[in-house]
């Protein structure tokens, strides 16, 4: 049954990713992303609804704009693809619940901070901050704990803490961001910062290796990593933390 209603959830979920899009399109720029129909970055020239349908469209267009010809990202078509994936997963791993609504939610944020750190390597605090604060209220009121308000904290301490120490490497976006991690997925938080960690390593290799010494002063988008951790913490995270802990038991 769960299987049924995740393929039901992709529609939905590439409809929203087609809006992540739009808010990672006009957020970075301070525009509204509720006001005008979605147009060309290129030329301005207003998008019709038949060249506006996810995934579709950009097939049919070869990913080029019908107006000016010019190139339409591979993001558009990735954020849509990832956000259905991420929000057809969340039923199939929760159900047709309020975990599965709030894990949702979580992912879809998490996509649309991901692609606007990849091009503009920042992290806006009008998205992470009224996400974080919406997804402490889901999660006390629907799991009272006082675990969520902890984890949250603690994550971005710790963050906070991380970046005075390499202020090169870790941005204050990303320890906003730590919040928003904390408060969805609780004691699995660890989980979330480690995995972002180790998965941060490996283009960080990858420039030293090109570049020596000068990759030292080569920054990368944080928040995807971040982002990964934070989505592995929230379908498996307390299944890694209570496997380790019964290792180190």
């Amino acid at each position: 049954m769960e299987l049924a209603f995740a393929a039901f959830a992709l529609a939905p979920g590439l409809a929203i990713g087609s809006f992540l899009n739009v808010v990672a399109a006009r957020v970075p720029l301070r525009r509204s992303v509720a006001g005008g129909r979605s147009a060309c970055m290129s030329c301005d020239a207003e998008i019709a609804w038949h060249d506006n349908v996810p995934l579709l469209s950009y097939a049919l267009l070869r990913g080029r704009c019908r107006s000016c010809g010019a190139a339409i990202g591979a993001r558009y078509l990735a954020v849509e693809l990832v956000t259905a994936v991420l929000i057809a997963a969340c039923v199939f791993r929760f159900g047709v619940t309020w975990a599965a609504a709030i894990g949702a939610f979580f992912c879809a944020v998490l996509v649309a901070l991901s692609a606007i750190d990849l091009e503009h390597r920042i992290v806006p605090n009008r998205i992470v901050l009224p996400a974080a604060a919406l997804m402490l209220v889901a999660r006390t009121a629907t799991e009272p704990s006082v675990q969520w308000l902890v984890a949250g904290l603690g994550a971005s301490l710790f963050l906070f803490l991380a970046a005075l120490a390499y202020p090169r490497g870790m941005g204050m976006g990303d320890v906003k961001l730590a919040l928003l991690l904390g408060f969805c997925v609780g004691r699995s938080v660890p989980v979330a910062l480690m995995a972002g960690m180790i998965a941060a390593l490996v283009p960080s290799v990858v420039l030293f290796a090109r570049h020596g010494s000068a990759a030292r002063k080569m920054g990368i988008p944080f928040a995807p990593f971040l982002a990964f951790g934070g989505i592995l913490a929230l379908f498996v995270g307390d299944r890694l933390l209570d496997a380790y802990l019964s290792l180190i038991g």
